[in-house]
C-alpha cells in the first residue's frame, strides 16, 4: 500500500510497527517501535539504542514493508529521546521547529481488588476420659450353718456299742460348711457410639479495602516567575 505525499490516512497503522523506516535520501531513521495518535517511535542501534517520536504527519508513503517520512538525519536528531525530555517511563519528545505536533504519554495508574480464596485447615481434638461411679448390687448369698440339738437319754439303758469306760480325752469333729461368696467381674462393652460429621457453611464475608487511583491535573503556576 502506498500513499501520497501529505496524505495517510488510509495506512493500516498496524502493520507499520517492526517494519524499516526511511528518509527522504535513504537515510535509516530505524525500526518502527509504536505507533501513536500523532506520531511514532522508531529505535536505531544494536548496543546502544536510541529512540525517535518522530510526527506521523511527515509520513509519506507505506509499501507494506518500508515506511518512507518526509526528513532526514539533520531533523532526526530534533526528536530524539534524551534524559532532559521526559522522566521514567513516560516518553516525551520535542523538536527546535515548534511548529510541528508534540504528544507525551502519561499513564494514569489505578488499582483493582480482586479477592481470591484459599484453603486453610482448623483442627478439632476428640477427647475421651474415663469416668468413675460407684454402682451397688444387691445379691443374695447362700451360706450353711450348724445347729445342735440336745437329745436326753435314759440312763438306765445302755447304748448299744458303748464303752463302759468314760471318755478321758477330748474329741473334735470336723463339718465342712459351704456358703456362697460375690465374685465380682468388670466386662468392657460399648456403651453407646458417638459420630463426628463434618459439613461445610458457606457465609458472606464482607471485605474492605483502600484502593488507590491517580488523577490528572495541572498547575501553570511554575509561569509566574517567568512572567
Amino acid at each position: 500500500m502506498s500513499k501520497s505525499d501529505g496524505d495517510n490516512n488510509n495506512i493500516d497503522w498496524n502493520n507499520v510497527v517492526k517494519k524499516e523506516a526511511i528518509g527522504l535520501n535513504g537515510e535509516d531513521l530505524g525500526e518502527v517501535l509504536e505507533v501513536g495518535n500523532s506520531f511514532i517511535i522508531t529505535q536505531k542501534g544494536i548496543i546502544n539504542k536510541k529512540r525517535y517520536y518522530l510526527p506521523k504527519k511527515s509520513v509519506t508513503s507505506f509499501d507494506g514493508s518500508v515506511l518512507r517520512l518526509n526528513m532526514t538525519n539533520n531533523d532526526l536528531e530534533g526528536y530524539k529521546e534524551t534524559e532532559e525530555r521526559g522522566f521514567n517511563e513516560y516518553p516525551s519528545f520535542e523538536s527546535s521547529d515548534m511548529s510541528k505536533e508534540l504528544e507525551t504519554k502519561i499513564p494514569v495508574m489505578g488499582e483493582s481488588l480482586d479477592v481470591s480464596k484459599r484453603l486453610t485447615e482448623n483442627k478439632v481434638k476428640i477427647i475421651k476420659t474415663p469416668v468413675k461411679e460407684i454402682k451397688k448390687v444387691d445379691i443374695e448369698l447362700t451360706h450353711e450353718e450348724i445347729t445342735i440339738e440336745r437329745i436326753p437319754t435314759n440312763n438306765d439303758t445302755t447304748p448299744s456299742g458303748s464303752t463302759e469306760n468314760p471318755v478321758q480325752s477330748k474329741t473334735e469333729i470336723i463339718i465342712q460348711l459351704k456358703r456362697e461368696e460375690p465374685v465380682v467381674t468388670k466386662t468392657p462393652y460399648v456403651k453407646e457410639e458417638v459420630i463426628v460429621r463434618k459439613r461445610p457453611i458457606t457465609e458472606t464475608k464482607t471485605i474492605t479495602e483502600v484502593l488507590v487511583n491517580e488523577r490528572v491535573n495541572y498547575d501553570d503556576r511554575l509561569n509566574e516567575d517567568l512572567r
